[in-house]
């Protein structure tokens, strides 16, 4: 069951990968389905007994490496933390292969495309049930490569290209700390093991490196390499060029896979994290900014897939910030429940691409609601979740993240309760912004596409119709176990609050305000929405016209691109354009009989000796052996 859960999707990337050719496009599509369905009924068995009846296990594959003090086993580590995200990506994972059964019906790399899908889900898998942190980076690189294959599936497109290139690259500068944060976990602890490290904080906290202490410096790399992945403020700009990739792989990199990597990170290293405040305040101001700037940029942007995918960035701010403040379970809790409530809404804006023959810009829809209203009332439950309305999955655990904030009483869990509070409203703002021009409205399409706009199949419809179950009902069942009163019995230590953090229970004595208020500015966004958008529809374009710089600040996502350009892109440019003309043309072909030509003039003459003649080769023996017997005896006589 264990091992199942881990190895069944890459049995589904190789059936579909290396015989999707000899089986045919259905049989490869299919036999990754079944797969992923039999990974989820392994995943969610593995939940049932590792978290809901408190029975973690690790079961050992075989040694890996042993080299000097380094040991490291090839392991699957399932305790709650692990269980939960095994079965959460199972799940997801499964549904997002049954929804691209339909979506990709007529795609014509469709083994390709599953076994990609396939491979992406065993590399998270991977990462999560990790027993150390060497198998934890094959996972983190696993995804990597996942994603930039995925992103860029339709290789035609220079677009793709350039965006899978970015995402990769932008992945490398994240990983670079993260290796350095596990080099620095080896030179401190002589392992790199979990059990081994976390068993070993104690004796590590007078530590210190460069004269600061060793758990902070480690807990801020750790945190720079979660930011690539998790697409935090810096390192974000990968994330919105990701929607080049079919909108499949959007849901499965947004919803439960790559981006919630870096929050696991930091529950996982929450052991560790507890004696490092410092890093953690660098977590909470980060999270707590990505979480407004994405918000700010959701508000501006007319692509249905990067107006989704900037929300994902904000929510992932907010799982952050609450980590920072410790509340590593109201993390995960946030993050489990928005798997589900950001895969509906990825799937559901595919079905609606769908539905109007590949049209992705909102101001090019509108008046479709009718048409397709099953996958109306789906969006309408996601964006429900999304902005933390009652009693809807993200209403318990946005609303508990805010607590937390509140409840640490400090100034960084201020200035992110601050702006989590504000970037509830725009995201309530924002997404029936999309709601509202995406479905409403006079049809602002061609005719000729409005006249072939249809449902999507059963196919596309049912994992729809689950995840939206999961959008309306994950939060209240399960909260009294991740975040209520019930936590600590849940969690069985695969999350460590230290004796000095008491902000699980802090956060339930919070002022009857602090919930409230979120859900207040829920309702207050989305009834700006409608009066921008259905009731005034002028006045958004007045408000740009009166305030451009602003508008135009927000709408290019605040010149992050066009900084990196200017102070990376370019001067990368200028360096290989001068090594080129200057190094390559002028010095080393442009010398006077250039270095490339003296080298091949040497090697044909070196040739010329070759001439296959045995006497000249004995020839060229003896009077070797000659001038070396003449030196020798020049050196004796002296």
């Amino acid at each position: 069951m264990f091992v199942g859960a881990v190895f069944f999707p890459l049995l589904g990337a190789s059936i579909a990968g290396f015989l999707g050719r000899w089986i045919g496009d259905r049989a490869a599509q299919w036999a990754s389905i079944l797969c992923m369905a039999l990974a989820a009924a392994c995943g969610l068995s593995a939940f049932w007994q590792a978290a809901l009846h408190a029975q973690p296990t690790t079961v050992l594959i075989a040694d890996w490496m042993e080299v000097g003090a380094l040991h490291v086993e090839w392991a699957l580590r399932y305790d709650t933390l692990a269980a939960v995200m095994v079965g959460m990506i199972t799940l997801i994972s499964t549904l997002i292969h049954l929804y691209s059964a339909g979506y990709m019906a007529h795609d014509p790399s469709r083994p390709r495309f599953f076994a990609y899908l396939s491979l992406f889900t065993f590399a998270m898998l991977m990462l999560v049930t990790a027993d150390n942190l060497v198998q934890l980076f094959f996972g983190w690189e696993g995804v990597g490569l996942a994603s930039y294959l995925l992103i860029g599936y339709y290789y035609e497109r220079e677009s793709a290209n350039r965006a899978a290139m970015k995402a990769f690259i932008v992945n490398r500068v994240g990983d670079l700390f993260f290796m350095m944060g596990m080099a620095l976990t080896f030179w401190t602890f002589g392992a790199l093991g979990f059990d081994e490290i976390f068993s070993s904080i104690e004796e590590a906290r007078a530590q210190t490196i460069f004269g600061l202490p060793v758990l902070e410096v480690i807990g801020v790399l750790l945190f720079l390499g979660a930011c690539g992945k998790s697409a935090q403020l810096g390192l974000h700009t990968w994330l919105p060029d990701a929607m080049e990739g079919p909108t499949p792989v959007s849901a499965l990199i947004h919803a439960a896979t790559m981006v919630t990597a870096g929050v696991f990170l930091m529950a996982r290293m929450s052991p560790l994290m507890e004696y490092a405040p410092f890093a953690l305040s660098v977590v909470t101001v980060v999270g707590a900014s990505t979480a407004f700037f994405a918000a700010t940029v959701g508000c501006t942007q007319t692509d249905i897939k990067r107006i989704i995918a900037f929300s994902t960035c904000s929510q992932l701010g907010y799982m952050f910030f609450a980590a920072g403040v410790g509340a590593y379970q109201v993390a995960v809790f946030h993050l489990f429940t928005h798997a589900f409530f950001k895969a509906l809404l990825f799937l559901g804006a595919g079905s609606v691409i769908h539905a109007m023959s590949d049209e992705q810009d909102i101001r090019r829809m509108g008046g479709i609601w009718t048409k397709i209203p099953v996958t109306y009332a789906v969006m309408w439950i996601g964006n429900l979740a999304l902005a933390g309305i009652p009693f809807f999955a993200g209403y318990y655990s946005k609303d508990a993240i805010l607590e937390a904030a509140f409840a640490s009483h400090s100034a960084v869990g201020t200035y992110a309760f601050v702006l989590g509070l504000i970037a509830a409203f725009l995201t309530a703002f924002y997404s029936w912004r999309l709601m509202i021009l995406t479905f409403h409205g006079k049809p602002r399409a061609e005719q000729h596409v409005m006249d072939h706009v249809h449902e999507s199949p059963p196919v596309m419809l049912i994992p729809l119709i689950v995840l939206a179950l999961g959008a309306i009902f994950t939060g209240g069942a399960f909260y009294e176990l991740f975040v209520g009163h019930h936590w600590q019995e849940f969690w069985n230590g695969s999350i460590v609050n230290a004796e000095h953090n008491h902000i699980m229970h802090t956060m339930h004595e919070v002022p009857e305000w602090v919930p409230l208020a979120p859900s207040v500015l829920g309702v207050a966004g989305i009834a700006m929405a409608y009066l921008f958008y259905m009731f005034f529809p002028a006045i958004p374009a007045r408000i740009a016209a009166a305030i451009p710089a602003v508008y135009n600040f927000v709408l290019r996502k605040w010149y992050f691109d066009e900084l990196y350009d200017l102070i990376f892109v370019r001067p990368m440019q200028r360096i290989a354009r001068g090594l080129w003309k200057v190094g390559d043309a002028q010095i080393i072909d442009g010398l006077p009989n250039g270095a490339a030509e003296l080298t091949l003039g040497a090697s044909r003459g070196a040739v010329r000796i070759q001439t296959g003649r045995v006497a000249n080769y004995a020839f060229i023996m003896i009077a070797g052996l000659v001038l070396f017997v003449s030196i020798f005896l020049v050196g004796v006589l002296r």
